[in-house]
């Protein structure tokens, strides 16, 4: 656990990560958890989609050949979607993991999509999450946040989920929501609001993943491989023909959360402030005006301009002064 190599470290730390790790366990042995044939499919990769513990476990793996990836067998139209994942260790740069959902085959010119993205990195530097959404194919505008963790997400497993109804999008990192994105008539068809399938590949990223495509994959470190387990599929099904929603209202819909609770908002809240690295909203390279569901919060655009001037700032960018945050001031912010 962290206080081990954290000491001297509070007894308020170490009890707030002992809850945090608990709560995260005890949800899951909660969870409708299913098998991979009973909701998934597998979407590319040949033998690089392997599964494991009775069915219950898949290993997606990224080599010179091909990356990997399942679907679900069903559209759904709303509902709670999770999965343990255990990410690739060492050098991963370039390598992307998603856990996302999108209608992108069905819809080509106007898909939705809800998108976890783990985006590698090189050596000694960590694994970092970005979280992004689309409506009606606004792909122009990138509703991107990115965050470093509290934990190494190579270590071992951690529970990642989506919250998807009509009014609200909310993103959680072992049941601890990191993000609630909610809809609003200004956005107008921007919020996903058409049935969509889960998804779970590994791929090269290359071009983009790593410091805009500076540090790419390097497959002398391959077979890369990512596990997901404790797969949850629990929402509105619906038939792809006759787009009627079938909910699942079983009694295991009482330990799915409906919203955030006023203890999650701070947890939430408090993480936002130590471990959020980007957010589009104060992105001001990218948009001059912020998209109109963004709200002004003065404390984060200081933060996030403190460490990134130029992009949030609105400054000239300077070649190759890039400013990285330390590990120190990771370690230092390891509470939630």
């Amino acid at each position: 656990m962290a206080c081990s190599y954290l000491c001297p470290c509070s007894l308020l730390i170490c009890s707030l990560l002992a809850f945090l790790v608990s709560g995260s366990q005890i949800q899951r042995t909660l969870l409708p958890v299913i098998s991979f044939d009973e909701g998934y499919t597998q979407l590319f990769g040949d033998d690089n989609l392997a599964i494991h513990r009775d069915g219950k476990t898949v290993h997606l793996s990224l080599d010179e050949r091909t990356g990997s990836g399942f679907v679900s067998q069903d559209l759904y139209l709303h509902g709670y979607f999770s999965a343990s994942i255990k990410l690739p260790a060492d050098y991963t740069a370039g390598v992307v993991v998603a856990f996302y959902m999108s209608n992108g085959d069905i819809f080509e010119k106007n898909h939705d999509e809800i998108d976890f993205e783990f985006l590698g990195n090189i050596r000694g530097k960590d694994w970092r999450i970005q979280t992004n959404i689309y409506g009606n194919g606004s792909t122009s505008v990138g509703r991107e946040e990115r965050y470093s963790l509290w934990f190494d997400p190579s270590d071992d497993f951690h529970q990642y989920s989506i919250l998807w109804t009509d009014s609200q999008i909310t993103f959680y990192v072992d049941n601890v929501p990191i993000r609630e994105f909610k809809r609003t008539e200004s956005m107008g068809g921007d919020f996903p609001s058409k049935p969509m399938s889960l998804y779970a590949t590994i791929w090269d990223g290359s071009g983009w993943a790593t410091n805009g495509g500076k540090y790419r994959v390097n497959y002398k470190y391959a077979p890369y491989v990512t596990e997901f387990s404790d797969l949850v599929l629990h929402g509105c099904a619906v038939d792809p023909i006759e787009q009627f929603p079938k909910c699942d209202n079983s009694e295991s819909s009482e330990v799915i959360p409906t919203g955030v609770t006023t203890v999650q908002r701070i947890k939430m809240e408090s993480f936002r402030a130590k471990f959020m690295t980007y957010s589009y909203c104060y992105d001001r390279v990218r948009y001059k005006v912020p998209p109109s569901e963004c709200v002004f919060n003065p404390k984060v655009a200081d933060r996030l301009k403190s460490f990134d001037p130029v992009t949030f700032g609105g400054g000239r960018r300077h070649h190759g002064k890039r400013h990285h945050r330390s590990r120190a001031s990771h370690v230092e912010a390891i509470s939630i």
